[in-house]
């Protein structure tokens, strides 16, 4: 009955008055949002060696297993904005989970539109307390988790991360070579660095597909990365791209951002939806 109620006020789109009524039932809500969708959706938990990490998933409704994408945040954090493109991800096919990466710090959302000065250098704060080795160390968690998801799909996963998570889809493609198969960096940081522990160090024990997309114009990439990231991969048997999109900045992938450039941003997802297509759907072709 409590099921019904609640899609039937979705249907209605009534669902801020269910959430007013019935607060502490958001689980049906999300249920029943994705089952209108097409979606199945769901706020999960996933545990680490530092404590439970929230995430999100979403996957086709049809319960067939699809496989599975890691959806690596950017900065400003875990927010609708991401989970909607995660929808997106789950609409096209494939198993997407969301992990909230600042859970160390607790529970930690950012009101984007009230940015200011003082917000943006908590995300930054935020951003920095992260470690390739953290990352690591979690997805070796996620990659545990999916495993024991009847709706992700056995076999290669891919990836994609956004801005900071550049670095990072980086060094799990390195430090899970027979897993992750298909990884996207966009306008991606910290790829090349002078730390030990820089990615580009790793490019030669990745087995998967890599892709990167970069603005035009971002004040977070230095002018000499993109160069010698095309050089170091070009030592290397990786398939790759490289793209740079005129007319851009930094977040151009973004909706709610003014950096959104959306002809850039749908060539971005293409080249995304070509690439998992290819290492995840048809890996033996």
């Amino acid at each position: 009955m409590l099921v019904g109620l609640c899609r039937q006020l979705i249907s209605d789109q009534k669902l801020d008055q269910f959430s007013q009524v019935f607060g502490s039932y958001n689980y049906f809500c999300s249920e029943v949002r994705g089952e209108l969708n097409m979606l199945w959706e769901k706020e999960v938990e996933i545990c680490t060696r530092a404590g439970v990490m929230q995430g999100f998933a979403a996957a086709p409704a049809d319960g067939a297993p699809a496989p599975a994408i890691i959806f690596y945040m950017d900065a400003p954090g875990y927010r609708e904005e991401l989970r909607n493109m995660a929808r997106r991800i789950a609409k096209a096919g494939y198993f997407c989970i969301l992990p909230d990466m600042y859970y160390r710090m607790g529970t930690l959302r950012f009101n984007l539109l009230q940015r200011n000065e003082a917000m943006t250098k908590v995300i930054f704060a935020a951003m920095d307390h992260l470690s390739n080795t953290m990352v690591v160390e979690d997805t070796a968690c996620i990659l545990s988790w999916l495993d024991g998801q009847g709706l992700a799909k056995a076999g290669p996963v891919g990836c994609v991360g956004h801005c900071m998570s550049g670095r990072y889809i980086t060094t799990v493609a390195a430090k899970f070579p027979t897993r992750i198969k298909a990884a996207g960096s966009l306008y991606g940081v910290g790829i090349i660095t002078d730390h030990a522990d820089s990615p580009h160090l790793l490019l030669h024990e990745i087995k998967g597909e890599l892709y990167y997309a970069f603005a035009e114009v971002d004040q977070h990439v230095p002018e000499n990365i993109i160069p010698e990231l095309k050089a170091a991969l070009a030592k290397t048997k990786i398939k790759h791209s490289v793209e740079v999109y005129k007319n851009t900045q930094h977040g151009f992938c973004f909706p709610e951002r003014s950096a959104y450039a959306p002809e850039a941003a749908e060539a971005t997802w293409a080249r995304l939806f070509e690439m998992w297509e290819r290492q995840l759907k048809q890996p033996n072709k």
